[in-house]
């Protein structure tokens, strides 16, 4: 029924836009007619003629003129009919497109014959359709980048505040330190939520803010952020961290570490400890976590850091992955400038990432 009516809607602007024309072009052939009808008869009346043949004369002069002006006005409206429809058939896929959109859905772009200003009135549609829908894109991979970035230090805190609470484990500055952090970054997080409609995901706002930093002791906190963790289960972890001073975004690198140390023990499987190296090199400091897990494939290997990529669905999904961790790290490695990749062996896998010494 709505669909009937939609379609309805430029049929009834055409028939009044045709029956104004109609009226014009009527107008303007009577007034002609009577012009011409007029003149002739009185050219007639001049001429040395019997009465009889001027009055038979005026009557098919009149009948003629009234059969052509019939004529030019019915075969002219249904013309200018058809040609109008034609002409407004655009204008009718912008009516159903944009009914679409205010049903929710993104209409199919509109194909364009021609170069007029209905062309461009449907190419900056077009244009405008495909930005709404780049936009809604953006917003929500923002909402699901944050949804994800919260679970980590929730679950420490979770986990470490349960752990004070039952007196498994004792409190002491270096932990409430670490917990303050993790607290601070939840805290982050919540503005830039606030923030939502501001941000604008190309252009690296996030990261705009860099200090100086030692990153070996962002290394160390970062790490002991998962004792906890490391100790649920029974997973040794070695940490071998350069000394050097970088200028990064310390939330952003924290999330970064946070990330690929989350993956090793979320997917862990071996006797091995996870290792954490830091090195300085020429002119970039190289982060590598190097352990133990299901081997990946190689196919996987080169998709493992696509958003929302996971190497087995099912497993992912059980642990609670989103397959955004690894996505989210290199766009921030990268917007630092830097690299970041997977080497694996077999079962052992390293992570790396590396982010320049000088900025």
């Amino acid at each position: 029924m709505f669909s009937k009516k939609r379609d309805w809607l430029p049929k009834k602007f055409i028939l009044r836009l045709t029956l104004l024309n109609t009226i014009v072009v009527t107008t303007f052939i009577l007034v002609t007619g009577w012009a011409i009808y007029n003149t002739a008869c009185f050219l007639v009346e001049g001429m040395v003629m019997e009465v009889e043949r001027q009055d038979q004369f005026k009557s098919t002069l009149f009948e003629y003129l009234l059969l052509v002006s019939l004529f030019a006005v019915v075969v002219g409206s249904v013309l200018h009919f058809y040609l109008t429809n034609k002409l407004i058939g655009p204008l009718k896929e912008l009516i159903k497109s944009t009914q679409k959109m205010k049903e929710g859905f993104y209409p199919d772009p509109i194909q364009i014959h021609a170069s007029d200003e209905m062309a461009q009135l449907i190419d900056h549609f077009n244009q405008l359709v495909e930005q709404l829908k780049v936009n809604e894109q953006q917003r929500q991979r923002i909402v699901s980048d944050l949804s994800h970035e919260f679970r980590t230090p929730l679950s420490n805190l979770n986990g470490y505040l349960n752990a004070l609470k039952n007196g498994v484990i004792e409190g002491d500055p270096k932990l409430y330190q670490s917990l303050l952090n993790e607290s601070k970054r939840i805290t982050k997080l919540v503005e830039q939520m606030a923030q939502l409609k501001q941000w604008d995901v190309e252009s690296g706002q996030l990261l705009s803010q860099k200090e100086h930093i030692n990153i070996a002791i962002l290394l160390e906190q970062s790490a002991e952020m998962f004792r906890w963790l490391w100790n649920k289960e029974g997973i040794r972890c070695d940490i071998q961290a350069d000394s050097q001073h970088v200028h990064v975004n310390i939330g952003g690198i924290s999330q970064v570490i946070s990330n690929l140390v989350d993956n090793a023990i979320r997917y862990y499987k071996g006797k091995n400890p996870v290792t954490i190296k830091g090195e300085s090199l020429n002119q970039v400091y190289k982060v590598s976590i190097t352990g133990e897990g299901q081997p990946i494939p190689q196919a996987e290997q080169e998709k493992i850091f696509d958003r929302f990529h996971r190497v087995d669905n099912s497993r992912s999904r059980d642990l609670g992955g989103s397959g955004l961790g690894l996505a989210i790290s290199k766009e921030i490695i990268e917007r630092h400038n830097g690299k970041i990749g997977l080497i694996s062996d077999g079962s052992n896998h390293t992570f790396w990432f590396t982010v320049p010494i000088k900025d």
